[in-house]
């Protein structure tokens, strides 16, 4: 399955490789490649949700302080983002920024931020642009309820994915292992 915002993107491909297969043999490859690259970025399996609080985003984490994880999504990662709860969509802020390599955390960069209200507390998720990510795109807007693993944007072409949960929670994945969107990383647990 191709998430939405590639089949334009994908279309374009195919049209400049058919057109180069007929005029430019040679350039065929290089639209092909686009074409492959295409699909692959902009993929969309099916996910199983884990328990708890799920990943919002496919990726390598490599930021986790308090109740902060942060998320780098290569080119080669799917991009589509999902909910790590079920909730209500409170507020939803964008802020034009800075484009840093998606690598390097910065705090002025381009974001959208959606807060997740639940029965345990706020929830953020915040979608960042990377130096290739020319659009952060939002499925939910402010009132929504939303399930946990159900899809609430993508960011097109490298980029990070912050995620903010209360304190009642505990990650149970670490700096430097690779996640997948529904993919569980934080429990709560009782404070005795």
């Amino acid at each position: 399955m191709i998430e939405k915002n590639g089949l334009k993107i994908l279309f374009i491909d195919i049209v400049f490789l058919i057109m180069s297969a007929i005029l430019f043999k040679q350039l065929a490859i290089v639209f092909l490649a686009f074409a492959v690259f295409t699909l692959i970025f902009f993929r969309d399996p099916p996910r199983k949700i884990g328990i708890g609080v799920v990943s919002p985003a496919d990726g390598k984490i490599d930021y986790i302080s308090g109740n902060r994880l942060e998320i780098f999504m290569s080119p080669f990662d799917c991009h589509v983002n999902r909910s790590p709860v079920n909730g209500r969509v409170v507020r939803i802020r964008f802020k034009e920024g800075k484009k840093p390599p998606a690598f390097k955390r910065c705090e002025n960069a381009r974001m959208n931020e959606i807060l997740i209200k639940n029965e345990d507390g706020y929830f953020k998720v915040i979608q960042v642009a990377g130096i290739f990510a020319r659009r952060i795109v939002c499925y939910v807007k402010e009132g929504d309820f939303i399930k946990k693993g159900e899809k609430i944007g993508s960011i097109v072409f490298g980029s990070r994915v912050i995620l903010e949960v209360p304190e009642c929670y505990k990650f149970v994945k670490r700096v430097g292992e690779r996640v997948k969107a529904g993919e569980t990383i934080a429990l709560r647990y009782e404070n005795t």
